[in-house]
């Protein structure tokens, strides 16, 4: 089923804070749920995370697509002031992918994968993108998140995501990108993987050794746990009665935390924890419906209210005896 364009888009204001630049990749999802199935649907870490992070900031997307990809994509993004200045069209296939959710959400099998043009992709910044003081870089190869970290001059604060396909296969250039980041963020098995300790608190500790002073361990709807220098937190996710698409959760909640850290430009382990909080969030909003459909309609205050609501779930009085 195709997006339809009678559907209303929220209009953004000119986003405030500092530009965010998101690299990654551009899909075209074929997702089936127990209960339906959209084909062909907009998708990729660099859709979800520019998308979550342009409530809050400037964002601006590098990666690629194929002459398949539809306009009405693309119009989309542009709607929501994402530069596009650094989105590659080349001859060729969009980037594929096809998958199928278990009925409890927690299991997905891949069906089908296609690389196409993403196969030769190769981020060129644009010369004003390389002034960018926020960058995350989605998952992708590590030598591809090397090359633009050689074309961006003295980034304030640099956040990169991975999997286990990289740490099994290019471990050693993503330790050179490890060293390079203030911010990882994987998976508990991932992080097992990486650190070769079971114990979530002692992986932790090993990764922060390989260069990035805050580590976040992304738990599904268990919520996320960042490590730092000044100790752990927890988020939780955000509860939720129904969920529709958990597809792209993990680069909403990245694209989140580095929209709000962008915005308020507090990087410190205080600002950090607000900013997982509003990942949180805008995770919770993407799992609400396929693709990024939830999001065409998403307004600030919505966000506000949730948010809101996200305190009173963690607040609690303090405990004497």
């Amino acid at each position: 089923m195709k997006p339809d364009p009678s559907r209303t888009v929220a209009q953004p204001a000119e986003p405030a804070g500092s530009p965010l630049l998101v690299v990654g990749s551009l899909a075209l999802d074929t997702i089936e749920t127990q209960s339906s199935r959209r084909d062909e649907v907009l998708g990729g870490a660099a859709c979800y995370a520019s998308f979550a992070a342009s409530f809050f900031a400037p964002v601006r997307l590098v990666g690629v697509v194929g002459s398949d990809f539809p306009s009405a994509h693309e119009a989309l993004l542009r709607s929501r002031k994402i530069d596009l200045a650094g989105l590659e069209r080349v001859a060729g296939r969009t980037f594929r992918w096809a998958g199928r959710y278990a009925a409890d959400f927690n299991n997905r099998a891949t069906l089908d994968t296609q690389l196409n043009v993403f196969e030769t992709f190769r981020p060129k910044l644009p010369p004003a993108y390389a002034d960018s003081p926020f960058v995350f870089l989605a998952n992708i190869d590590p030598v591809l998140q090397l090359e633009v970290l050689g074309q961006v001059r003295r980034p304030r604060f640099v956040a990169c995501d991975t999997m286990n396909f990289w740490i099994s296969g290019k471990r050693s250039d993503l330790l050179r990108v490890l060293e390079r980041v203030d911010m990882v963020l994987l998976n508990d098995e991932e992080a097992r993987q990486l650190s070769g300790k079971d114990n979530l608190p002692a992986a932790a500790s090993v990764i922060r050794g390989m260069g990035p002073s805050a580590v976040v361990i992304k738990r599904g709807d268990a919520g996320a746990l960042f490590f730092c220098q000044d100790g752990v937190f927890a988020a939780p996710a955000f509860p939720l009665e129904s969920v529709v698409d958990p597809t792209g959760a993990g680069d909403s909640f990245a694209g989140g935390c580095m929209g709000w850290l962008a915005r308020n430009g507090d990087t410190s382990p205080a600002g950090i924890r607000t900013a997982l909080v509003v990942g949180s969030v805008l995770a919770s909003f993407c799992v609400e419906d396929f693709s990024l459909d939830r999001f065409r309609s998403l307004e600030e205050s919505a966000i506000r209210s949730r948010c809101a609501a996200f305190a009173e779930l963690v607040r609690f009085d303090s405990v004497s005896f």
